[in-house]
């Protein structure tokens, strides 16, 4: 017993020093023995007991409140509910009266009901086309006066005026009206640089913006005043660089029907650097190729022109050879014009085929460039068709603009190798013809030549 009474102790201790800290009995200099704790918690207990007793005396004593209140909440809650069922009764009073009253309302209005259903109708087409219409930049508060009418139509408690109805009536006949003028007046216009600048807008009718010689548009949707991203092509530009300058004269001008979405459409087309763009590689090689050849071309049909006309001056003076073709086969006949007749043939023979290479020299890559110009656009309509066929396969074919690319070069590099391929097999056969006709003349006056020995033998 004594040894478990001495394993309680710390335990014991614990406890009564928490209490004491607890109460501020840990501040004490004198230390306490274990009888005197145990009585103070005794104390503690004792002053615990009496505290929870006055306080159940205190709920005794406002108890009788307590019903009071209860009591006065039932009373209010009754009032309440019959209160509440009266409203019910007159708003099923209120409901009936309003039903015959709506009633009574549509027999009085009669044709008038739909004539003012017409007017709302009407009202609102005319808000959404005055919304996107270019006039609105100048009468801008007239959509909120077609929506407080368009309101009004859709209520029964209150009907419009004659003046409101013959408003819209004025408003419809100012949008006839305007559509046909040329009006200039001062915007705040945003460029494609971000920065917003105070200009001279000139609105011609319902279909175009124009400032500084450029076409404008304006955003329906936020009211804003927006330079086009790309000017359509130069052809279409004349109207909006001369109507500034104009006083009255008849000038060429570019219409667009549909408010600026055919003008930003032609803005949106590639031009022909963007076109070759699209060919991707083999585009460029097929350009390339291209300009290599039409250069050729040029360079040999002057070059062949020119001898031309060298050997037409030689034909007139063959005793006085000169440095074309026809002239140094002469002088290799004057040469050898006393050798036999066999010798002199080789002779002439072998400078016709001096000549001849010279004359045919760039004729055999003008004609393989006629043929390797379509072959390398059809190799990149197969590369083209590669790509588009690996888009489809890894996003599907619901996006077109995902194809547009592989399709693109697709139709480029064809439409390039044609491109090519057609003037190189002209000037294939133009500088041909020239090399024949001069080839032709060699040979003939190298025979006149050896019949001319011949007949002199």
């Amino acid at each position: 017993m004594t040894n478990s009474s001495n394993a309680f102790y710390p335990i014991i201790v614990t406890i009564i020093l928490s209490c004491c800290s607890m109460t501020g009995l840990a501040q004490q200099q004198k230390p306490l023995s274990v009888d005197e704790l145990l009585e103070q918690v005794k104390q503690g207990n004792r002053q615990d007991q009496e505290l929870n007793q006055n306080r159940i005396k205190a709920f005794s004593e406002n108890r009788e409140q307590q019903q009071s209140m209860l009591r006065q909440i039932k009373n209010d809650r009754a009032k309440a509910e019959a209160l509440s069922l009266k409203n019910e009764q007159g708003f099923e009073v209120n409901e009936q009266q309003i039903t015959v009253s709506q009633q009574r309302l549509t027999e009085r209005l009669g044709s008038l009901k739909e004539l003012f259903g017409v007017l709302q109708l009407v009202s609102n087409d005319t808000q959404g086309q005055f919304d996107n219409s270019l006039i609105q930049l100048h009468y801008p508060e007239r959509s909120q006066r077609l929506n407080a009418f368009s309101e009004k139509m859709g209520q029964v408690t209150e009907l419009p005026s004659v003046k409101e109805i013959e408003a819209l009536w004025f408003e419809l006949q100012r949008e006839m009206t305007e559509s046909g003028k040329i009006v200039q007046s001062t915007q705040t216009v945003l460029l494609q640089n971000g920065q917003e600048i105070e200009t001279d807008l000139i609105r011609v009718g319902t279909f175009n913006l124009i400032s500084d010689e450029k076409y404008i548009q304006r955003i329906a949707e936020t009211g804003r005043i927006v330079e086009f991203p790309r000017q359509p092509s130069a052809r279409y530009m004349v109207g909006a660089e001369e109507i500034a300058a104009s006083s009255g004269d008849v000038i060429p001008f570019t219409i667009d029907p549909i408010r600026g979405q055919l003008i930003s459409l032609m803005g949106a087309t590639p031009n022909l650097i963007e076109r070759v763009q699209q060919g991707g590689v083999i585009g460029y090689v097929i350009v390339s190729l291209g300009v290599v050849v039409v250069l050729l071309a040029i360079g040999r049909f002057i070059y062949l022109l020119l001898m031309d006309r060298n050997i037409s001056n030689q034909l007139t003076h063959l005793n006085k050879p000169s440095n074309n073709p026809l002239g140094r086969i002469i002088q290799v006949y004057q040469d050898n014009k006393k050798e036999n007749l066999e010798q002199l043939e080789i002779k002439l023979g072998e400078a016709v085929l001096r000549e001849i290479p010279p004359i045919n020299r760039g004729l055999s890559f003008l004609k393989i460039s006629a043929a390797v110009a379509p072959l390398l656009g059809l190799l990149g309509t197969v590369t083209g068709m590669i790509i588009t066929f690996q888009a489809i396969t890894l996003f599907g074919a619901g996006d077109p603009k995902l194809m547009a690319g592989g399709i693109s070069q697709a139709l480029v590099t064809t439409v390039l190798g044609l491109v090519v391929a057609i003037p190189t097999l002209l000037l294939h056969n133009l500088v041909n013809s020239k090399a024949t006709k001069i080839t032709q003349i060699i040979e003939q006056e190298a025979v006149a030549l050896i019949a001319l020995r011949a007949s002199d033998t």
